[in-house]
């Protein structure tokens, strides 16, 4: 059995970001690694020569963003894109009516005015809201209280509806009424034309990482952890730290004995993995309307595919990006690539015209397909509250520590906060502050 001071699960963002500090501490650590890979669900394709992230993308407001100063301190190439959080109006969107025909500067201010009426009615009710009531309870409330005609609040109440699909790849009747309360964007966002998995590449840099090694079973005692993977080798240390995602965590093929204690089982029944996949399509030329980031449409025709980022600027091939976010990624689940392509440009037709081109090439995820994840990222299940993802942090037994996305409060299902997760799970393991730049320095 090798032996080692922590042994830390997943080589995902939060993963390295942990076994750095501890490396650079003086521990001996080793980071088990389920895929070929490191970085998670920080995954850049690079088959066909431009790098598209399947996984991550934005940092969303680069103010204060330990991710940002990574990425800088890495030399990492970004390129500002502000509409990663779902803004109506951070930048030139181009809107469309349900009829489809694109609303005029006028129309729009007066529609993104009604958003903003709401978005600030929605933080009052939402603190009111009892423990029971889902994302869909509070935004009728917050809708009720504007006395519009019912054509004015169904043109926001989609909007909202959209905002929670594409935030958190989940229904709003799903979410709970505290679900967004991080949805806040300090500064630009941006992405990375180079790929956004150089980050976990860097920061992974003279750690001892082994891949292909599924782990099954953790477990713990006062003396120490001892870790099991699905070959049957075990490793063994005083503490380990669990950063696989939430839907491992809660699978059968993921053994933590004796179970996690009450204090941790309760939040973690809250917190689900959600359906959010991406479709990239490339094309032999725009057609799309110039100098926009988006383009979103309103109305039943847009109930699945209502937005589309023109990502052109990025590789210079003329490029949108659509989501199968929530209900359309589980209803399309099964279907066959060429039936969702069609799907989508169905839509993208009904703007543009029929002369629209068909795209010269295609790439989507799988998130909920895939073993390691079962889905993309966390959401709030009803009755959820932000501080329960914190709880999750709080050491067990003193010996066992879990980090990761959905493990931060302040900024859950985001890099940054899977990030921030690492290193708090470094302190907690050592007992005393780290600075954090001790990931990038």
């Amino acid at each position: 059995m090798a032996e080692f001071d922590t042994v830390i699960i997943g080589a995902g963002v939060s993963g390295v970001t942990a076994a750095k500090l501890l490396h650079r501490a003086g521990q001996r650590v080793v980071v088990l690694e389920a895929r070929d890979r490191i970085g998670g669900r920080t995954w850049t394709d690079r088959t066909d020569g431009d790098p598209t992230d399947r996984g991550a993308s934005w940092i969303h407001g680069i103010d204060d963003s330990p991710v940002a100063e990574a990425a800088t301190a890495f030399g990492m190439r970004m390129v500002e894109f502000t509409v990663g959080g779902y803004q109506p109006d951070s930048r030139p969107i181009a809107h469309y009516s349900p009829a489809g025909i694109r609303l005029t500067d006028n129309e729009a201010a007066a529609y993104v005015a009604d958003i903003h009426a709401v978005n600030a009615e929605l933080v009052e009710v939402i603190a009111a809201s009892a423990p029971g009531d889902s994302y869909r309870d509070v935004t009728e409330v917050a809708l009720a209280r504007q006395g519009w005609s019912a054509e004015r609040a169904q043109r926001v109440r989609e909007y909202v509806e959209h905002r929670a699909e594409e935030q958190y790849g989940v229904w709003i009747e799903e979410m709970g009424a505290h679900g967004l309360d991080d949805d806040t964007v300090n500064g630009d966002e941006v992405v990375f034309p180079d790929g956004y998995d150089q980050l976990a590449a860097h920061i992974a840099e003279g750690l001892d990482i082994r891949l292909h090694q599924v782990v099954d079973t953790v477990t713990w005692s006062a003396d120490g952890v001892d870790v099991r993977t699905a070959h049957g080798e075990e490793f063994r240390a005083a503490s380990a730290i669990v950063t696989v995602p939430i839907g491992v965590l809660t699978s059968g093929a993921f053994t933590i004995d004796p179970p996690l204690p009450e204090t941790h089982a309760d939040p973690l029944s809250r917190l689900k993995m959600n359906a959010f996949e991406k479709i990239f399509l490339t094309f032999p030329e725009k057609f799309w309307d110039e100098d926009v980031y988006a383009i979103r449409q309103q109305g039943p025709e847009g109930r699945w595919w209502h937005s589309w980022y023109d990502l052109s600027t990025l590789h210079g091939t003329p490029t949108l990006l659509t989501f199968a976010a929530g209900p359309a990624a589980v209803q399309t689940r099964g279907w066959d690539a060429g039936d969702i392509v069609d799907d989508v440009m169905t839509q993208l037709r009904r703007l543009y015209g029929e002369g629209v081109p068909d795209p010269t090439g295609v790439k989507m995820t799988a998130w909920q397909d895939d073993p390691f994840s079962h889905g993309a990222y966390a959401y709030m299940a009803i009755g959820s509250l932000p501080e329960e993802h914190d709880q999750l942090a709080v050491p067990i037994g003193g010996v066992l520590h879990l980090a990761g996305e959905a493990t931060w409060s302040d900024d859950p299902a985001t890099v940054p906060g899977a990030m921030l997760s690492g290193h708090r799970a470094a302190q907690n393991v050592l007992g005393q502050d780290l600075p954090i730049e001790d990931i990038w320095a």
